[in-house]
């Protein structure tokens, strides 16, 4: 069975052929200005399941997920702490609790994570090409897109032009042509206005504009949209296979993206866009702005990567979910369950009883019948609930088999276990055998505190104690970095 996916370019079901030898695959990243929460860990999870499943089956995958380390929000928390001196120490505090979840979670690594800031020059390249192919403009140093030179625009949300609503700050509104038009550039630095809406604390009357860069109009900021595109074409191609997003990401942000980007190219910016549902509680979305969030850390600390990770596979990435205590209760359930059935096929397949000539047809058919319904699902349209439903069909085979035989077949048991380990490990990224539970946090503050104990020793001078303690520390796989603002680390 060929691997299909819903379109949302054209809302249908369509059989996936990628453009070239590898699937390029760009996923839109966080706007780093907040504790990072499940809502966002939703997305991130099933982009990793779909890279996964991609690479399991045999495609070679470039995967490109960016940090948005330049907006208003981020701006906004300058000097909320002593340390928070520029945007773009606010963005590295969020990046690196970013990263540092993504590896608690056990998503794999992508290919790259650009950020914004790094790639100022290819979104002023990518703004002129599209001024000069007559689909941009300058106005008072700002540069907008003209959503009418493109014939195309709204296909995306299925909106027409005459309909939409004005884009942008109110302040924008004079220099566009239409109300529609979106920024590509915007003059000078981020608004008093835009501060003071996204503060969480009082500047008083110093408040800070954020970072600005040099450009053919003047000193000015990138615009939302042109940065995901100019990164997109930068790491991977001009077209790219899948983009993946939030639901509420359709409009404006992949609208425009499309606009801006066929716009400049000629070229179709992505043949398949996947857009995963929004993680609600209480019957809203969870978002950082209306504060009804859980953060990935105190998730991470009262479940555990595993049980987050089955509770996301509950449900298709395409519709809505819903955290709730109770859900997250049926999840640790089901994730134990997996659990006590792939150790019990360990025990026994690695104890004497498990012999070379003892053979369980059922079993043996409930492996291969488990990598069919698996391999059938995700294939459906990454329908991880239906592969789920696979693995824990093989729960039941096995434990059958342990139940009703005194000795047991070891080879039977031997290809469940690696069913387990392929399926539920390598595609799910579930960790079987593993004590994950911890809270990744905790093991950030029981370094941090080793790294205070080492700071007195180096203020004390007894520097032969404090290497010591670092050399400890790496051979544990934390690698501590020395500088002027004092120690850093990192889990290797």
């Amino acid at each position: 069975m060929a691997l299909s996916v819903t379109n949302s370019l054209t809302d249908e079901r369509e059989e996936f052929e990628p453009t070239g030898e590898d699937v390029l695959v760009y996923v839109c990243g966080l706007t780093v200005s907040d504790d990072p929460h499940l809502g966002h860990a939703r997305l991130w999870t099933h982009a990793d399941v779909i890279t996964r499943w991609l690479d399991y089956a045999g495609y070679d995958v470039r995967h490109v997920e960016n940090f948005t380390d330049v907006n208003e929000k981020i701006a906004a928390r300058v000097g909320e702490r002593p340390e928070w001196e520029t945007e773009a120490d606010v963005a590295r505090h969020y990046i690196s609790q970013v990263i540092e979840y993504m590896r608690g979670l056990n998503l794999a690594r992508a290919t790259v994570y650009p950020r914004v800031s790094e790639h100022i020059p290819e979104i002023i390249d990518l703004v002129e090409t599209l001024i000069d192919a007559g689909h941009a403009y300058e106005a008072n140093g700002s540069v907008y897109f003209d959503v009418t030179s493109f014939e195309d625009y709204g296909t995306l949300s299925n909106q027409q032009l005459d309909e939409l609503e004005a884009q942008g700050e109110p302040d924008e509104r004079s220099e566009k042509r239409n109300p529609a038009d979106f920024a590509l550039w915007k003059a000078g630095g981020v608004s008093p206005d835009a501060i003071a809406e996204h503060a969480k604390h009082d500047h008083g009357d110093d408040p800070p504009s954020g970072q600005t860069w040099a450009s053919p109009w003047g000193e000015g900021r990138p615009g939302w949209h042109i940065e995901c595109s100019a990164m997109s074409m930068t790491h991977l191609a001009e077209t790219i296979d899948i983009h993946i997003g939030g639901h509420d990401l359709v409009f404006p942000h992949h609208e425009n993206e499309i606009a801006q980007s066929e716009a400049a190219t000629g070229q179709r910016f992505a043949n398949y866009w996947l857009h995963t549902g929004l993680l609600e509680t209480d019957d809203e979305k969870m978002s950082s702005s209306l504060g009804n969030f859980f953060t990935v850390e105190a998730a991470l600390d009262e479940y555990g990567p595993n049980v987050i990770r089955t509770f996301y596979l509950a449900t298709e990435y395409g519709s809505k979910q819903t955290f709730s205590e109770e859900a997250m209760a049926e999840a640790e359930e089901r994730w134990e369950r997996l659990q006590r059935s792939y150790d019990a096929a360990v025990e026994a397949c690695d104890s004497v009883d498990a012999t070379a000539k003892t053979a369980d047809s059922e079993l043996r058919a409930a492996v291969d019948d488990t990598h069919e319904a698996f391999t059938a699902a995700m294939n459906d349209d990454f329908n991880v609930r239906e592969a789920m439903a696979a693995l824990r069909s093989l729960t039941n085979a096995v434990n059958r088999h342990l139940d009703s035989h005194t000795t047991y077949d070891y080879h039977g048991l031997k290809r469940a276990v690696e069913t387990f380990e392929s399926l539920g490990g390598e595609v799910f990224g579930l960790q079987f055998g593993a004590e994950t539970d911890g809270d990744v946090g905790l093991a950030g503050d029981l370094v941090e505190l080793l790294l205070g104990v080492r700071e007195a020793d180096r203020e004390a001078g007894n520097y032969e104690r404090a290497d010591e303690l670092r050399d400890s520390l790496a051979d544990l796989g934390v690698e501590v970095q020395d500088s002027d603002d004092g120690p850093t680390f990192r889990f290797e």
